[in-house]
């Protein structure tokens, strides 16, 4: 296996070589990789490869990690209270299943 073939997120499947593409076209900050490849993306929201893929990203840019501006996190759109994902609703009326 090639060095670039490493899988880096595995949420989405993003290569070691995808990231440092990305850096190659002009990425330089974790919004962008993020946005170019879907690194951090997938279920667990970059809580695994986050700190990777801004290693990679200072590594191939030569800056220090502290010059990196961390990547921006988005809330569900609306707020889900646990009670009601927890509920068993009826199937009768669509409607019951919205807050």
């Amino acid at each position: 296996m090639k060095e670039d073939d490493l899988i880096i997120c595995r949420c989405e499947e993003i290569t070691l070589g995808e990231i440092k593409e990305a850096v190659k076209l002009g990425m330089t900050t974790m919004n962008e990789i993020k946005r170019f490849t879907r690194a951090g993306m997938g279920l667990c929201q970059g809580k695994t490869c986050r700190h990777l893929v801004a290693n990679i990203v200072c590594c191939e840019t030569k800056q220090p990690p502290s010059a990196l501006v961390p990547s921006t996190y988005r809330p569900p759109i609306r707020p889900v209270s646990l009670g009601i994902l927890s509920k068993r609703l009826s199937d009768d009326d669509p409607k019951e299943r919205l807050p």
